[in-house]
């Protein structure tokens, strides 16, 4: 077994886990060698790059969450790690400052050379830092791949709704087809008279009004109009959510627009 002082493992917690009654420069310190030269230098450096040279003398409960998180970075990565495990280390921060301080964090690992294991459930941190992502449930590996391939190649219906909202449209298999409301949809692989599940996302749906001022139709791009009800709007910013309560289930649907 390999002693945990010579593991070359850095960590970085969830609630960044500083030593209160010491100070930053401590603080980052914390696991160095006894060579005060060195041990001085690699502290300088390290709160240098992250813009805190000039609290190495404050206390931790003096920081702002942000300034406490570089802290624990600069920690974490003060013995040269060759692997950083991070347990959701951005989770206690304001909505506000987690995308800056995400991208600098990232940016200094990869100049730090640092292989990283980060632990999240934010679907949007996965995509934002990953190169290569495991998406796991119930302790199990489901899938794993580039974000890119992740999102739009999902394994499963679990996996499509970790990275986005989904609607459910259920149907029969008809030859290679599948017959909704919506019209049909490719079902290769599927036996003939099987019950399925079409995932849609409602980026992936567009909202026609017809002309005879019936009201608005969900309708999915090449597909075949479906009829419903507007339920409610929400405008979210950038996009606005509408809700559907569908003419030939009363299901709810959900479009962005």
């Amino acid at each position: 077994r390999v002693p945990p002082e010579r593991r070359n493992i850095g960590l970085m917690f969830q609630d960044f886990a500083l030593f209160p009654h010491l100070r930053v420069g401590e603080n980052v310190a914390f696991g160095l060698s006894r060579d005060k030269a060195a041990m001085a230098r690699r502290v300088s450096e390290l709160l240098e790059r992250v813009g805190l040279a000039a609290y190495e003398s404050a206390y931790p409960h003096e920081l702002s969450g942000g300034e406490q998180q570089r802290v624990a970075l600069a920690r974490a990565l003060a013995p040269r790690p060759s692997i950083m495990l991070m347990d959701e280390p951005f989770s206690g921060l304001d909505n506000r400052l987690r995308d800056g301080i995400r991208d600098e964090t990232l940016e200094i690992l990869r100049e730090q050379d640092t292989a990283v294991l980060l632990v999240t459930h934010e679907p949007e941190e996965a995509m934002r830092m990953a190169d290569n992502i495991a998406l796991m449930r119930d302790g199990r590996i489901v899938q794993e791949g580039a974000p890119y391939n992740i999102y739009n190649a999902p394994a499963d219906r679990d996996a499509v709704a970790f990275f986005s909202d989904i609607n459910v449209i259920r149907g029969k298999v008809q030859g290679s087809l599948v017959e909704t409301p919506f019209g049909q949809f490719l079902a290769p692989g599927v036996h003939e008279g099987n019950e399925v599940e079409i995932v849609i996302r409602p980026q992936h749906v567009k909202i026609d009004f017809d002309r005879s001022g019936r009201g608005p139709d969900p309708t999915i791009e090449y597909g075949t109009p479906a009829r419903g009800v507007v339920k409610r709007a929400r405008f979210m910013g950038s996009e606005s959510l509408v809700e559907f309560a569908m003419d030939h289930d009363g299901s709810v649907f959900r479009v962005t627009v």
